[in-house]
Formats: C-alpha cells, sequence, structure tokens
C-alpha cells in the first residue's frame, strides 16, 4: 500500500494562535469544528483514560499556545517554564539533523580508522571494544544524544497542522510526566551517526544503535493518536554492512519503558521498521514495571515490521482492532509474549504473505499466559494461541491472561478491521 509522503518547508514564524479545523469525523477526541489541538481522550478510551484521564495542553491558555515551523522552536516552545497546559503546533516538517553527521564528530573520530581497529579479524569476539576510536565514537553519539533528543513537559499536547507535519531525526522524551498527548505527526526515525559495533552480541557481533521517534519512560497517562511512525528516507534496506553484519541505524519506533503506566496509542500507522514497539525493556525490572506498563493498543496499523509489535513484558497490554500487514520479506512476529506479560489480544485482523505461517504471529520469550480471542488471519477466523502451538510446540504458551479490558469505546468486526484502520490511521487524517 502506498503511503502518502509528507514533507514541506515552511518560514520560521513564532506566533501563539488557535486553528479551527474542518469537521474531524467520528474518531476519537473530535468534535464538529473543533480545533483537534484542545482535543482530551475520551473517557472510557484505553488504560490512558483511567483515573483522573488524559488532557493534555487542552486548556492552555493562549499564550501557551505555540506554532513552530523549525527543530529549534519546537525545543524551545518545550522549554518554557512552568507546568501549566501548554500546545505545541507543529507546520511543516522539523528536522533535528539538518547539519549532517560530520556536525556531531568529535575532533579525531575517524570512522575508517575504527573499522580498521576494530575489525573482528584485528580485535577479535571475546571482549567489548575499547580504546582511543570507541571513546571518540561514544563522544560523538553523546553530542548527537543532546541535539535530537527533547523533554516533553506534564500537560502537553504536541499535534500538527494541517496533511504534512512531522518531525525527521527528533527523539520526544516523555520522562517522569503526566497527562501528555501526541496527535498528527509523522514521525521519521532518527537516523543513528554513531553505532557502536559489539562483537560479543551473539555469535557474530552486531552493531547497535541509539534513539527512538518516541520514548514514553516512568510517565504516566500519554495519549499517541494518528501518528505514522516511518523509516522514511532511510529504511534498513538502504544501510550498509560492515564485518558482514547490517551497519543497524535504528532502535524502536516507540518504546514503552521504566515504570511508566497508563498509555493508549490509537490510530496510528508503524511501517517498514525492524524493532517497532517494545512495551518493558528488561527482564530485571520489575521493581519499577510490575503492576504498571498498563497499555491499550488499538485501530493501529502495522506494515512491513519485521517484529515487537508489540514485545510485552510485566504490563497488562489490550491490543484490539489492530491491523497488521505482513509482506514478503524479513518477518519474525508480531505479539511477542515475555517477562510476566499479560497480553489480551482480541479482534485483531492479520494479512500475511503467501507462506508466512499464522504460527509466527505470536512469540514465546518467557513463559507468561496470554489471551487471544476473535482474531481473524487472511479474512477468517483463526486460534492464534492454537496454530502457535501446533507449530512451534517446543515454544508453547499458556492461554489466560487473567484480566478482562473494560476500557474500550468502539470495538468493530475484525473483518472491518482492514478498511477501516488503513483508511483512517496515520498522521494527516484527523480532519
Amino acid at each position: 500500500m502506498n503511503r502518502r509522503k509528507r514533507l514541506g518547508v515552511v518560514a520560521a514564524t513564532a506566533l501563539a494562535l488557535t486553528v479551527t479545523a474542518p469537521a474531524a469525523g467520528a474518531h476519537a477526541g473530535h468534535r464538529p469544528g473543533a480545533d483537534p489541538a484542545r482535543a482530551s481522550l475520551p473517557a472510557g478510551d484505553g488504560w490512558a483514560s483511567d483515573g483522573t484521564g488524559t488532557t493534555g495542553g487542552s486548556a492552555a491558555a493562549a499564550s501557551r499556545v505555540f506554532t513552530v515551523t523549525t527543530w529549534e522552536e519546537f525545543r524551545a516552545a518545550l522549554a518554557v517554564a512552568g507546568t501549566e497546559p501548554r500546545i505545541v503546533k507543529v507546520v511543516g516538517t522539523l528536522n533535528a539533523t539538518a547539519a549532517g553527521c560530520a556536525a556531531f564528530e568529535a575532533p579525531g573520530y575517524d570512522f575508517a580508522r575504527y573499522l580498521a581497529d576494530y575489525d573482528p579479524a584485528v580485535w577479535g569476539y571475546e571482549n567489548e571494544v575499547s580504546g582511543p576510536q570507541e571513546d571518540l565514537r561514544a563522544a560523538s553519539a553523546t553530542a548527537q544524544g543532546l541535539a535530537v533528543k527533547v523533554k516533553v513537559p506534564p500537560n502537553t499536547t504536541i499535534t500538527g497542522v494541517g496533511r504534512h507535519a512531522g518531525i525527521t531525526g527528533g527523539s520526544l522524551q516523555v520522562q517522569g510526566v503526566d497527562n501528555v498527548i501526541v496527535r498528527d505527526l509523522t514521525l521519521e526515525s532518527p537516523l543513528d551517526c554513531f553505532p557502536q559495533w559489539d562483537p560479543t552480541d551473539g555469535a557474530t557481533g552486531a552493531w547497535n544503535s541509539e534513539y527512538d521517534s518516541l520514548v514514553v519512560y516512568g510517565s504516566t497517562h500519554v495519549w499517541i493518536d494518528h501518528n505514522t511512525f516511518t523509516d522514511g528516507a532511510h529504511p534498513d534496506s538502504s544501510l550498509p554492512s560492515y564485518y558482514g553484519e547490517v551497519y543497524q541505524q535504528h532502535d524502536g519506533e516507540l518504546d514503552v519503558v521504566r515504570g511508566a503506566d497508563l498509555v493508549t496509542a490509537s490510530w496510528n500507522v508503524f511501517t517498514d521498521h525492524d524493532k517497532t514497539l517494545m512495551i518493558g525493556n528488561s527482564d530485571s525490572a520489575g521493581a519499577t514495571d510490575r503492576g504498571r506498563l498498563r497499555v491499550t493498543l488499538h485501530h493501529n496499523l502495522f506494515e512491513g515490521v519485521v517484529e515487537r509489535a508489540p514485545r510485552v513484558r510485566f504490563g497488562q497490554v489490550d491490543a484490539y482492532n489492530n491491523h497488521f500487514v505482513v509482506r514478503d520479506g524479513p518477518y519474525v512476529y508480531s505479539l511477542g509474549i515475555g517477562q510476566e506479560s499479560q497480553l489480551f489480544a482480541e479482534k485483531n485482523a492479520f494479512t500475511l504473505a503467501a507462506g508466512v505461517p499464522a504460527g509466527k504471529i505470536l512469540k514465546k520469550w518467557k513463559d507468561a499466559p496470554v489471551t487471544v480471542a476473535g482474531n481473524y488471519v487472511n479474512g477468517a477466523p483463526v486460534d492464534l494461541l492454537a496454530v502457535h502451538n501446533e507449530q512451534y510446540p517446543a515454544e508453547a504458551l499458556r492461554a489466560d491472561a487473567g484480566w478482562t479490558p473494560v476500557l474500550r469505546t468502539r470495538v468493530d468486526h475484525p473483518r472491518a478491521v482492514p478498511a477501516l484502520v488503513d483508511h483512517h490511521a496515520g498522521a494527516g487524517r484527523l480532519r
């Protein structure tokens, strides 16, 4: 399926304003004629509606509504002091790495020298890399991190304006705050300029990268809606290989980690990515994650993603009415069952390419129960647990996640999900 390209350059402005959008239809958080930047998550719409609910910056005073057209203006708008509600409206595409990778290089860093110093034929596979070039690579990576990461304050709404709003190369950090909304943006995955070679990662080593498009870290009441997450101009297929391994410059598209809780992700598109969406990033993080990481995923499109859609640890995750499109090419799994996870996957639609067995949809990482009900594969009902256990008996999974979701505003028949989600999910489709 062809996705619309959303690129644009708009002259800079620092105006605070309110935009009135056309009627927005029947999707969550819309009222005909209302400004979508003023929307709150509707009551009962997933885990983020629990308790106090999620209002973001919907009640922002006019003086705390910012329209931005550059990455620098965006960072400045988020840095304005105070925790009172704020709205940041993004016009056009903000480029966090417009100056290129060379702008972050520490003096003396030489990638050709790095490759020569840590070639497995010279360094081997027994020890992690160290020495001058690794130190300079780390310093360069630190400089990039400072430039591309931006912290999102509490009580904030970040939303796109028009059909071509987005961020490329930036990493939104929703860390240690409450009440955040991110809507209507095309988020092109950050390209790590300085991946680290780890010869001890697996049998033949691996290149490891940083920077997710959006990280929810230790935060609560977060609504992520109608965004498009993509690798854009730099898909994994375009990346070179060194030492016989892909020079991986992407991390995840969305991570919910380290005690984050009460998150709803709805009507988003996740496309053409490897390790896409992780809920819980460590088996050893039970002290912060146990009893938290409660996430709802509904009416999202996962198209051409290799794995982690999502991978779950600890959390009670409700995944319903999502459309998973598995094309020809690399594919590992969609739903990952991890440490103490309690995934409830209901009435999703899976469109699998010929030759992809339905048993691969589920992946067992650790022994944990899972509930699957009413899911369709290529237009027909399939018991995902039964086919997984039949096709992969050495990785058999247990039934019954032990809970039943109640925070739902609409549940569609899985046969209707592909057309509904494919036509309405993603950035630029609120209006």
